[in-house]
């Protein structure tokens, strides 16, 4: 998730009650059945993606791949649990955000024309979820790239250092750890390869029916943007979030670019004045109540575009803005779902399939040791180390997945399709 500077100090500031806490534990992943769920929210947002990425294209409108990915997470997640009355479908609209455009731009079909030219730095995300268990991921691929050749000079560093800050962090998030260990080494990995993190990312703790909670990790620590520090706990579950540059790392908005990711403000309430903001509201409330959404989904687009402002100005909606880094600059994005299971790490399943070397390494031997070292898998008996296993300046060829493949969790897939 990002934030831009004015949004940052509402970001860090749920809290759970004693309520909420009791249902924590009845609904957490102890139980094998809120795994699967979690296996098949995983499953799904990684096949969107796969979908989403075959269709990048130059030429190709941005819009259409939003919807691509919309339409895939809603029509899978339709066959899933069919007998049984739960809420499923998208859990963060699917975005497709360009070369120095560093996230949520999901834009309304009316608005945008913009199509994918050859080279473009392509950062896509989707979330869904079953029964409001949660799974979101984000990859990055280069539009046109020819797969026998990899990518090279500071589009490369910017997407190792990416991918490499989210291994580190897979391998720091267990039990005991705290928060702000990850932060020091993705601003230390960001180090070695000359880039930085972008300011105002947060990875977050994820609950049943909440994408945000309370528990969060910077992408990057600032005067102005700083969060608690806290402990990580069994059977919690995270969405690791990571986001790197080529510039300074700071953001900002462009009036041009309209904000069309929102989520209901569950504690706020006001009588609207105006007909479309009224129509609007009712819609989220009915159909997004907790999860974010894009207007697009609205279906009348004038409705969502005349509504949506009344509903920020009196808080009963927040914004995720698109957010820009300077124009020429690269921008990366890696992020996966992972689960604090009593084995070890249970990173759901999403696309590395971009091909990448750069002439920069890491030089720190403790951090090399990190990013490089073995990771306890929860879920599954752990995979044969591959004979290809791709050097350190390179790499992302292999599609492995950390604590559980495709397999394993399409056979969940089936097995809840089957479930009444």
């Amino acid at each position: 998730t990002f934030v831009s500077l004015r949004h940052f100090s509402s970001a860090n500031m749920s809290s759970d009650s004693e309520e909420d806490k009791e249902e924590e534990q009845e609904q957490d992943i102890s139980s094998q059945e809120v795994v699967t769920k979690y296996r098949l929210a995983g499953d799904i947002v990684n096949r969107t993606l796969q979908k989403v990425i075959a269709d990048c294209k130059p030429g190709a409108l941005v819009v259409a791949l939003c919807d691509i990915g919309d339409k895939a997470i809603t029509e899978e997640t339709k066959v899933v649990y069919p007998k049984t009355k739960i809420e499923k479908g998208i859990a963060f609209p699917t975005c497709v955000s360009v070369n120095n455009c560093v996230g949520h731009y999901s834009p309304l079909a009316s608005e945008s024309t913009q199509t994918f030219n050859v080279g473009d730095i392509v950062k896509i995300d989707c979330g869904c979820h079953i029964d409001g268990f949660i799974a979101v991921a984000a990859t990055t691929i280069v539009c046109g790239q020819d797969p026998s050749q990899p990518v090279t000079g500071k589009a490369a560093d910017v997407i190792l250092a990416a991918w490499n800050a989210g291994e580190a962090a897979l391998r720091l998030i267990k039990p005991g750890n705290k928060n702000s260990q990850i932060t020091a080494a993705i601003e230390k990995i960001a180090k070695e390869y000359g880039v930085n993190p972008v300011e105002g990312v947060l990875s977050h703790q994820m609950k049943r029916f909440v994408i945000d909670a309370s528990k969060v990790i910077m992408n990057k620590t600032t005067v102005d943007q700083k969060v608690d520090e806290v402990t990580f706990e069994p059977n919690e579950v995270y969405h690791i979030d990571i986001v790197m540059t080529s510039g300074e790392g700071k953001t900002k908005e462009l009036g041009d670019e309209r904000t069309t990711v929102y989520k209901r403000a569950v504690d706020q309430n006001y009588n609207l004045k105006m007909k479309a903001s009224r129509q609007l509201l009712s819609q989220v409330n009915t159909n997004f109540p907790a999860l974010p959404f894009s207007l697009r989904a609205v279906g009348d687009e004038k409705v969502g575009r005349l509504g949506v402002v009344e509903c920020v100005k009196h808080d009963l909606l927040h914004a995720y803005p698109v957010l820009f880094d300077k124009p020429g600059e690269v921008v990366a994005r890696f992020a996966y779902t992972v689960l604090l299971m009593a084995a070890g790490a249970l990173k759901l399943p999403c696309p590395q399939v971009v091909r990448v070397k750069s002439e920069k390494q890491i030089q720190d031997a403790e951090l090399k040791a990190l990013v490089f070292s073995a990771v306890k898998k929860g879920g599954k008996k752990k995979k044969k180390a591959s004979k290809g296993k791709a050097k350190e300046g390179e790499g992302m060829e292999d599609d492995e997945e950390e604590g559980g493949d495709a397999g394993e969790t399409s056979k969940a897939s089936a097995d809840a399709m089957d479930t009444s």
